[in-house]
């Protein structure tokens, strides 16, 4: 009985310890977001007045441009997935992953090849488990994204959107993330980059329904689109890393939390087993002290006899 109790008692201490970890792992994960949430309000106005700005030149122009031209017929797309590099989240990476996995096959379902461009060492495990092709991989900034993160990630992205199918080019971007919606809500999106769709874009910096004045540009609007295409690509890139970034840290949150909780309960329940077998310890021995002191009385007796 003694030894049950020891068991016990070296269990609550471990849980106990583990609790105290999850407790400060919630606390850091809850500081985070605000500077996350902080980070998106910031960045969004930026990526709204750009599309704005190539909604504007694709309706006053007649070019045709990758940035706003769909392909006659498409037959490579690019998907770019961003995921977390840590664990202790939730489902939050393996849901984008999942979500990524249903456009991919959509778009094979179209005839289309698709480049898997992945941010984050949990998709690029996950893709590397199973044995399938990378185009491209980042790692080590999924936590706290900067504009230069976004950058070094769209570079090649550009590129392949630049060059001819026939090359390695691709007709399409898409772009699989987790949106923050609440410190409760985070939804996978999947969102088609390039080619833009007005509708779209028009709906997104708040111009649908809006009639746009006529510009003159110099010194063509093609010119103009080449250089709004590198800016309009970094920019929605880096709002979608800030997203995840949040996201990431509320699943953390919202997880690290569940933990405590758990472990809460576990050590209350151990507790409870330890103070029964303490129980049944202590009434042992009484037992015995009696059992014996009951056996010399009757020893003493029969001598006295």
């Amino acid at each position: 009985m003694g030894a049950q109790l020891r068991v016990y008692k070296r269990r609550i201490k471990s849980v106990t310890a583990t609790k105290k970890i999850t407790k400060a792992m919630e606390m850091i994960a809850a500081s985070r977001i605000v500077k996350a949430q902080r980070q998106v309000a910031a960045s969004t106005p930026y990526a709204t007045e750009l599309t704005r700005a190539v909604t504007a030149v694709a309706t006053g122009s007649t070019t045709k441009h990758p940035l706003t031209t769909e392909a006659e017929s498409p037959t490579r797309a690019a998907v770019l997935l961003i995921t977390s590099d840590r664990g202790l989240a939730g489902g939050y990476s393996s849901n984008a992953i999942k979500a990524a996995e249903r456009l991919t096959e959509r778009l094979r379902g179209e005839g289309k090849e698709v480049d898997t461009y992945i941010v984050g060492r949990k998709g690029v495990a996950y893709y590397g488990f199973r044995e399938r092709k990378i185009a491209e991989s980042w790692t080590g900034f999924t936590d706290n994204p900067t504009y230069a993160d976004a950058k070094q990630v769209s570079a090649p992205l550009i590129e392949a959107v630049q060059q001819d199918t026939a090359e390695g080019g691709v007709d399409e971007l898409h772009i699989v993330f987790t949106e923050f919606v609440s410190m409760l809500t985070q939804t996978p999106v999947q969102n088609r980059l390039l080619p833009l769709s007005l509708d779209q874009a028009a709906e997104e910096s708040g111009t649908k329904g809006e009639i746009l004045p006529l510009f003159d540009f110099e010194p063509s609007a093609e010119d103009v689109l080449d250089a709004l295409l590198p800016r309009y690509v970094e920019s929605r890139i880096y709002n979608a890393l800030l997203q995840a970034a949040a996201s990431k840290h509320a699943a953390t949150r919202r997880a690290m939390k569940s933990a405590t909780d758990n472990a809460g309960d576990l050590i209350k329940s151990l507790s409870r087993l330890a103070n029964a077998a303490r129980q049944a310890e202590i009434t042992q021995e009484i037992s015995e002290i009696v059992g014996g002191a009951s056996a010399l009385a009757d020893a003493t007796a029969g001598s006295d006899r």
